[in-house]
């Protein structure tokens, strides 16, 4: 599974059930770091591999991976594959580089796909995703909106378990829309890599 996120300026807020999920976040780290290129462990240029990526992603015409054509998917999920594979022994899991609000850029995951796909359901339309992550107080909080005030919520807590991977465990949830919240027994706990 494959979630690509990109970092928002501001520093700081997933899924039901448990579950594995590969989380690349990379666009500004590996241009704000210098990523080696290529990189000496596997010859791979990160910048070019990442550019390529971005730019798969932006031909998408559907929101965070809906309807990604299947040409287009294999060739995201390579590009993912490659960059794990460059990031191999590094850490990537310290507060300095990991908390952050981070924007939803393209996910294979099969719950926020299916909320931004039904939002119309809920008589909206999806627009960003974003996942706040603070390590230092072991926080996560997943969030999808529906403009213009509308949002679906999911907290977390979370722990490092490791150089390239968090645990996270949903603490609880809520449906927030113009009139009124809705809570939403939370449920789901899971660990991600990034």
């Amino acid at each position: 599974m494959a979630t690509l996120f990109q970092q928002r300026p501001q520093a700081s807020c997933s899924t039901p059930q448990r579950h594995t999920r590969t989380t690349v976040r990379l666009a500004r780290r590996i241009a704000r770091h210098g990523a080696v290129t290529p990189c000496r462990a596997t010859g791979v240029n990160t910048q070019s591999v990442a550019a390529d990526l971005l730019a798969d992603i932006a031909s998408c015409s559907s929101p965070g991976g809906l309807n990604t054509p299947a040409d287009v998917r294999a060739r995201i999920l390579s590009r993912v594959e490659q960059l794990k594979a460059a990031q191999q022994g590094s850490t990537t899991t310290q507060a300095s580089t990991l908390s952050a609000t981070w924007k939803l850029l393209w996910t294979t995951e099969k719950e926020t796909l299916f909320i931004l796909k039904n939002a119309p359901v809920l008589g909206t339309e999806a627009g960003a995703v974003y996942q706040v992550i603070d390590v230092g107080a072991q926080r996560l909080q997943n969030v999808i909106t529906f403009p213009p005030s509308g949002a679906f919520i999911v907290d977390s807590s979370i722990a490092v378990e490791g150089p390239q991977r968090v645990s996270f465990k949903f603490n609880a949830a809520k449906l927030k829309t113009a009139s009124r919240d809705w809570g939403v027994p939370p449920f789901g706990q899971g660990w991600f890599d990034t």
